[in-house]
């Protein structure tokens, strides 16, 4: 399969996974739509990741369906298509159940389970015309469960279920849809500062190899749920 101008819209784009992948996909040959919940943040993402004329940023918070429709809408205004959709931001906070705030367990629903509904809704029309791809960031925690992590676990729970189904739901039209379940990946997820201490972590431009993997798949195959974890983690 040719990935030759295919395009590619990533939520959370502006660092991390978002970001690795959008440049993997790039060295492919595809176009690529960032989005941030600020938009000089996807713009300067955009900048950053060079060759300008595939690779645009757009503001959006995945919270926000209308902020999705016209993310999507801007997506096909420039480049006239949309192929593959990564839903891949998302947030955590972790405390134990009885100190975790309203505040926090209401953020992660919104932005890791509400926003990745969101994005397919605004996508699936695109998606249905192209044929395209649907995947979905969830996490290890989608089905491991661990202390201080109940708001997390439930969103990411979710995730792997509205994936799965979602899948089940959108296959007879020639979409394709998959979550991929990373462990340790070294990325500022909750306030985190990549450095040296993290080389034993899956680096962000692994996910997007993964996803460039997915997208090369014979049509006739579907991987729909993808584990992945450091191969190594003892040397942390």
């Amino acid at each position: 399969m040719s990935l030759e101008n295919k395009v590619a819209y990533i939520t959370g784009g502006t660092k991390g996974i978002g970001y690795g992948t959008a440049k993997v996909l790039l060295e492919a040959g595809m176009r690529v739509a960032i989005s941030g919940r600020k938009l000089e943040d996807a713009q300067h993402a955009a900048k950053s990741l060079g060759n300008e004329s595939k690779v645009i940023g757009i503001q959006s918070d995945v919270t926000n369906f209308e902020d999705e429709q016209k993310a999507i809408q801007q997506t096909i205004s420039h480049f006239g298509q949309v192929d593959v959709v990564l839903a891949n931001a998302g947030l955590g906070v972790f405390a134990p159940v009885d100190e975790l705030s309203l505040e926090d367990w209401n953020n992660m629903i919104n932005t890791n389970l509400n926003g990745v509904f969101h994005t397919l809704k605004a996508s699936v029309d695109a998606l249905k015309k192209s044929k395209g791809y649907y995947i979905t960031l969830a996490s290890l925690a989608g089905t491991n469960f661990f202390e201080n992590a109940s708001g997390y676990n439930a969103t990411k729970f979710g995730v792997v279920g509205f994936t799965q189904a979602a899948m089940l739901d959108l296959r007879k039209y020639d979409i394709k849809v998959s979550t991929i379940m990373p462990g340790s990946v070294a990325t500022n997820f909750n306030n985190h500062i990549a450095s040296d201490s993290d080389k034993w972590k899956i680096q962000p431009e692994d996910i997007g190899q993964l996803v460039l993997d997915l997208l090369k798949m014979n049509p006739r195959t579907l991987p729909s749920k993808i584990e992945v974890r450091p191969t190594r983690p003892d040397l942390k």
